[in-house]
């Protein structure tokens, strides 16, 4: 069988390596040819509700004719150039609007490619800080149980232990992990025994760890914690890559608590979800204390696509999408209707247990009840093919099923997420 006579498919277990994905008993990916608005849609013309906004990065729908035509228009003008002595309008522009987004005293905008290398950069960032200022005793990171802030090995370090690190745990730099209470859970939690002077960083996900279950946590906890650090003298990095551009309800995660970060990493739906672009953003005093006549505390990390231009112009497009009242008031009637869908799973009785049903902002959750309560758990593979079935694109967290859809999300196909939801939890 010739090449161009095999479906997507089959060509694709030929030569793909996919992510996250055990290929000895994968199902079949879903051969997208297209996407429009909320949908995907396969080869053979299904279409499907991308109800987790393909990995919490699209926020205002596939193929975004505003976006596409920014993109274009940039690709005509500049599609790339080095970002080591040279700068561009796009990169420029972007900057200064998310400095004026931003709560806090942010002063300089770093870019990367992707969430794992925003946190890299901030990790990076906070310990060259102290080196800098002679603080050479500050070595280690505070960090949340739970957490997970990407693949690099840096990120990998933060991240809690489990499925996603075991391979590597050797190979880690040593963390300490403090547990905040969940929200169906008291708000008090006890501090790890740590010396305060030995901690360059604490890193934290505000108010939902996403990877670790859509897990929500108390904003009254999260600002106890960066009272004690900056009390400390420690550096507050807040990853925002997933909980960034009002997937939260606000702008930002960090606008929820009085104390601000010192850096904040962005990424996802930075770009609408159309390029890959990161940015990690700074205060001036950290950034104050890499200006020295000796080059040596330069901050030496960089990448070949740093600012790339079509991503920055995407990120601009998405941006002011985004300031739309359009816009707003869909995500107020999206914020809205997840409360109401909370109640009506809280009062319905399904004939199986579901477990702290929740929600924060665009961000609706809650756990199956499973005896292998993980990422693993096969709960993942079995609900992705039925909710499949109904139209609808749903990718658990092993045993927690949880929705986040683009903004543009009309209320008859939201209806039709939750309706899937109503059919899975009765089978």
């Amino acid at each position: 069988m010739g090449e161009q006579t095999k479906t997507l498919t089959a060509r694709d277990k030929q030569v793909i390596w996919h992510p996250y994905t055990q290929h000895k008993t994968m199902a079949a990916p879903i051969p997208v040819v297209k996407g429009e608005g909320v949908y995907l849609v396969n080869e053979n013309g299904n279409k499907y509700i991308d109800a987790i906004s393909s990995w919490w990065t699209n926020i205002h729908g596939h193929a975004h004719p505003f976006i596409a035509q920014k993109i274009f228009e940039q690709a005509q003008q500049l599609e790339h150039v080095i970002f080591a002595g040279c700068t561009h309008e796009p990169a420029v522009r972007l900057a200064e609007k998310i400095l004026g987004l931003l709560q806090g005293n942010f002063s300089r905008i770093f870019y990367s490619d992707n969430g794992s290398t925003a946190v890299e950069v901030g990790i990076k960032m906070a310990i060259q800080f102290h080196k800098n200022k002679g603080q050479h005793q500050r070595t280690k990171v505070l960090a949340l149980t739970h957490a997970y802030h990407g693949d690099t090995f840096g990120s990998m370090s933060v991240s809690g232990r489990g499925v996603f690190t075991e391979a590597f745990n050797d190979f880690l730099f040593d963390v300490v992990f403090v547990n905040l209470p969940e929200l169906h859970e008291s708000p008090e939690f006890t501090m790890p025994a740590i010396d305060p002077a030995e901690i360059a960083c604490f890193i934290y996900e505000p108010l939902v760890q996403g990877a670790g279950g859509m897990r929500m946590y108390h904003a009254s906890a999260l600002q106890k914690i960066l009272t004690f650090c900056k009390q400390e003298g420690i550096i507050c990095i807040a990853d925002e890559v997933m909980t960034g551009f009002y997937r939260t309800g606000k702008l930002f995660a960090s606008d929820y608590v009085p104390e601000k970060p010192d850096i904040i990493c962005l990424s996802k739906g930075l770009t609408g979800g159309s390029l890959p672009l990161a940015i990690t953003a700074c205060t001036h005093t950290i950034f104050e204390a890499f200006l020295d006549n000796n080059l040596r505390s330069t901050f030496f990390h960089g990448h070949s696509f740093t600012a790339n231009p079509l991503a920055c112009a995407a990120a601009l497009a998405s941006l002011e999408l985004l300031e739309q009242p359009l816009c707003q008031e869909n995500i107020a009637y999206l914020v809205e209707q997840n409360r109401e869908f909370v109640q009506h799973l809280q009062r319905t009785n399904y004939g199986q247990p579901i477990l702290n049903v929740r929600s924060l902002g665009t961000i609706l959750a809650f756990e199956l009840h499973s005896d292998k309560k993980e990422y693993l758990d096969k709960v993942k593979e079995e609900t992705m093919e039925q909710t499949l079935e109904q139209g609808v694109l749903l990718r658990p967290l092993g045993n927690t099923l949880y929705i986040m859809p683009p903004y543009c999300i009309t209320a008859v196909q939201l209806e039709k997420v939750y309706a899937t939801i109503d059919k899975l939890l009765h089978r």
